[in-house]
């Protein structure tokens, strides 16, 4: 692991732990989900797309392989190194600044539920400043069940995802544990995440200046949001702070 790590996040099993707990090794063994058929349908064909957090290419390689120019951003430059056919760019997303705008935003992996506030603004912050006024961010929550039911797990190719446990340790965030097991070797990380009702969701990209224009499936796990500009956007905040008042608000 190297020094430094996330408040809150730790990653324990063989080969590079990235600052948030995640195991470069074990990515490259997790399979893709739908993430690729619910992106494409949700774009322009060849659109070029801006992937915040892409790790090791899960995501980026069918992505690429469709058609799609796309960069990818992470932290890790271990799990960079795994990523082929895109620009990379190695740094915080929450600190990026990149002199031109994209298509698509793309912020995978639950990363809008991080567990710092600041963190949080500055991610969406970043979708809003590199996403073109026609453009749009494809975003992934939590499903409303997420932190109930626990122990849960479901099967992977040749292995188990385990979600051991999800704790508050603090007012809005909670501490999750996973374990993925393999017959051969076994890997655990610990993270925080800050759950969102569905107005407090909303509020969040609000308050960026971003709007909700669909959700992309059923379960409502991926929304596409459209930026907004000039009186628009300050009409939106007192609509959606209406809607995400109460338990909405407390959770944000």
């Amino acid at each position: 692991m190297s020094g430094w790590v996330r408040e809150g996040h730790r990653g324990t099993g063989p080969g590079a732990i990235t600052p948030d707990g995640c195991a470069v090794e074990l990515y490259e063994r997790l399979p893709v989900g739908d993430e690729p058929d619910v992106i494409e349908g949700a774009v322009p064909a060849r659109a070029r797309i801006l992937e915040l957090g892409s790790g090791v290419g899960r995501v980026t390689h069918p992505l690429v392989e469709r058609g799609f120019t796309v960069t990818a951003v992470d932290e890790s430059r271990q799990m960079l190194e795994r990523v082929r056919g895109a620009r990379t760019v190695c740094g915080p997303i929450e600190e990026l600044e990149l002199d031109e705008r994209f298509d698509v935003v793309l912020l995978g992996s639950f990363l809008i539920h991080t567990g710092d506030l600041e963190v949080r603004r500055r991610l969406l912050r970043a979708c809003r400043q590199h996403v073109a006024d026609d453009g749009c961010v494809l975003i992934q929550r939590e499903s409303e069940d997420r932190h109930e039911n626990l122990p849960r797990e479901r099967e992977i190719t040749g292995g188990v995802i385990r979600v051991v446990s999800s704790e508050p340790v603090r007012p809005g965030v909670r501490s999750v544990h996973v374990e993925y097991l393999f017959p051969d070797v076994r890997w655990t990380q610990t993270f925080l995440s800050r759950p969102l009702t569905t107005g407090a969701f909303e509020l969040a990209l609000a308050e960026a200046g971003l709007a909700v224009d669909s959700y992309l499936t059923g379960d409502r796990t991926w929304a596409r949001a459209l930026p907004v500009t000039g009186p628009s956007r300050a009409a939106l905040l007192p609509r959606v702070g209406k809607r995400a008042a109460g338990a909405d608000a407390a959770t944000g």
